[in-house]
């Protein structure tokens, strides 16, 4: 089986998770600058076989779309055109930056690197993608 990829879209960094081949357990890989995703994936997939994105659908409480959804769009469209056989599907990512923090803090990590947003967007992509494993 091919592998699950999911992101964590963000202005200035994406966070990335990954399945196993099993496409049974997912694991934070690591985390990209926004400007060199696209480039990233290209060199991702062409090592590995990928046969799905996971983007996270960023809505705000009430279920509308956030303000960062019109940073995601422009990106799924130049996704497409650069991957276009690997399709792609939306999970709502509400309350996954304050899940991966929480996570941090019951695992024990220590208050420095809980600062680092970097690690926290690589937690909440693979949040995301467990989610997406969960309730299929």
């Amino acid at each position: 089986m091919a592998r699950i990829l999911a992101i964590d879209y963000g202005g200035k960094r994406c966070g990335i998770a990954v399945t196993d081949e099993s496409q049974i357990i997912a694991s934070g890989l690591t985390t990209v600058d926004t400007k060199d995703l696209l480039q990233w994936l290209e060199g991702y997939v062409a090592k590995e076989e990928v046969e799905l994105f996971i983007v996270g659908e960023p809505k705000r409480l009430h279920g509308e779309p956030s303000e960062s959804e019109k940073l995601i769009q422009p990106f799924l469209e130049k996704l497409h055109k650069v991957l276009p056989t690997i399709p792609v599907k939306r999970i709502d990512e509400r309350f996954t930056s304050k899940m991966a923090f929480d996570t941090m803090l019951a695992s024990g990590i220590s208050k420095k690197k809980r600062k680092d947003k970097a690690l926290v967007d690589q937690i909440s992509a693979t949040i995301i993608l467990q989610d997406y494993l969960y309730n299929q």
